[in-house]
């Protein structure tokens, strides 16, 4: 066998070799011998506990191509504008039916989660804490013993071989319940088994061979890939991850999702099939939050309205505000139609609710929106974070500053759930603002043969129906659609 430049095994026909030293061999042997021998090759073919890896660990031998890394589109084409100018404050028409915003009875189970602890009365092999939940599992010595040897193709198809081979199932089995109990949506379950791979492998490449072993056997198109003698996976995703070098096999993209945000990779050598039956694409969407134990900080939020100051103070779970700081730039629409928790909408309904009932529609949007423009401060993403962040709802309710997206969020989060208003992202350029499907004079935008009255969360002191004056002639690059309950 010979290694090319990059580390990656090259392999040869040693078939007359192995055959001489078969026939040697067995010269040598009893006949009751050989028929051991035999024996114990047959039963080689049989340790796979999974019909579908035999063939798979063979096809893992064949010589890996090289595939280069696609760089992911950038969210806007030109830079966010670093500082907005505050509106004039026009007069406001107060036209619409009076608001009488219903607060529906919340179980207390939603507010006060019960304790998570994920455990066993035998003592786990391993246990550590997942945001705030005590996670245990039980894990085979097999599995644990499975080695990245030698460092290259050959050492990936060795390690996956080890894996297969041993005691497996329950821990798939294990995962899947954590899974289902706790809500995990596929991001969670992903930081749930990179967090259980580097707590069983202190071999960085190995936890990763683990990774995508588990991915494979949980149904999820994962690849891995090697160059200079280091692992990489490979997610399956339908939908952009920005800001993530990603590569195409069987003309579907797989992101490097441990590259988000991070240096380069260049070219590596992988496979081109699928392991068998395992087909599910990485999903970011956050219909439902994960059930992570609380973790309860409060905050308190106000702005100035009619010379009045408005006060708002809201609990959440710093658990799963640590979640979602983790998350890759998603597209829109994960944001957009993500929820926030109960325990922080609920109080700050109530406080938004004794100000605006009885007030006419248009007077109660322009309070929100207003709340949105005027409780935050104004800064980019590069600024605050280093890099482009979109944030979810809930996140910009826990940060002090955010930029046009974040609001944007935030703002169609409140008014489909206020008031049950179709509402839009209006993505430009360089900005996001959103629009409301009402009957209100003002600037519009129009899709789906509808019109959309402009409501921006960014443009400070600015009333429903005005946009900024640089929009105004622009057509939006792209809309966002967001799901009404």
């Amino acid at each position: 066998m010979q290694l090319n430049k990059d580390g990656e095994l090259k392999w040869f026909r040693l078939f007359g070799h192995f055959s001489l030293i078969s026939v040697l061999l067995i010269g040598t042997l009893s006949a009751e011998s050989f028929k051991d021998f035999k024996r114990v090759q047959a039963e080689a073919f049989t340790e796979y506990k999974d019909k579908r890896d035999n063939g798979f660990h063979n096809y893992l031998k064949k010589q890996f191509r090289e595939y280069k890394a696609q760089v992911s589109p950038s969210l806007y084409a030109e830079p966010k504008p670093k500082n907005i100018t505050p509106a004039h404050v026009a007069e406001l028409e107060k036209v619409g039916p009076r608001v009488n915003v219903k607060m529906k009875p919340i179980v207390e189970e939603e507010i006060k989660k019960a304790k998570i602890a994920i455990v066993s009365d035998k003592k786990p092999d391993i246990s550590f804490d997942f945001f705030g939940s005590e996670l245990g599992f039980f894990v085979e010595k097999s599995l644990r013993n499975a080695k990245f040897s030698p460092t290259n193709q050959e050492g990936i198809s060795n390690f996956f071989n080890m894996a297969a081979r041993s005691e497996y199932a329950t821990l798939v089995s294990a995962l899947l319940n954590i899974k289902e109990s706790m809500r995990l949506n596929d991001w969670a379950l992903y930081l749930l088994v990179r967090k259980l791979s580097q707590e069983l492998y202190e071999n960085e490449n190995e936890a990763k061979l683990f990774s995508w072993f588990m991915f494979n056997k949980l149904g999820y198109d994962v690849r891995v890939g090697i160059a200079q003698r280091e692992i990489t996976l490979m997610h399956l995703s339908e939908k952009n991850i920005y800001a993530t070098p990603n590569y195409t096999f069987a003309n579907k993209k797989f992101y490097a999702l441990s590259h988000y945000a991070k240096r380069k990779i260049g070219r590596l050598y992988s496979y081109e099939k699928s392991y068998p039956e395992a087909t599910k694409a990485l999903d970011l969407r956050l219909s439902e939050l994960p059930r992570f134990n609380s973790r309860v900080e409060s905050k308190i939020l106000k702005f100035e309205n009619d010379k009045k100051v408005f006060t708002t103070r809201y609990s959440y779970n710093k658990n799963l505000i640590d979640f979602m700081a983790t998350y890759p730039q998603a597209d829109y629409e994960t944001y957009f139609n993500a929820p926030v928790d109960a325990m922080s909408y609920v109080q700050i309904k109530r406080d938004i609710k004794k100000h605006i009932d009885g007030m006419k529609a248009s007077e109660a949007l322009n309070f929100v929106l207003n709340f949105v423009q005027n409780a935050f401060v104004y800064e980019v993403d590069d600024k605050q974070f280093g890099r482009e962040k979109v944030m979810f709802a809930q996140e910009t309710l826990y940060f002090d500053k955010s930029d046009c997206e974040d609001r944007a969020v935030l703002f169609s989060y409140l008014v489909k759930e206020l008031f049950g208003y179709s509402v839009i992202g209006v993505k430009y350029k360089d900005h996001m603002a959103t629009a409301l499907y009402i009957p209100l004079k003002g600037d519009t935008v129009k899709t789906d043969k509808k019109k959309y009255v402009i409501a921006d969360p960014t443009y400070i002191n600015a009333s429903v129906g005005q946009s900024m004056p640089k929009y105004k002639s622009i057509r939006p690059e792209s809309f966002v659609k967001v799901n009404i309950n």
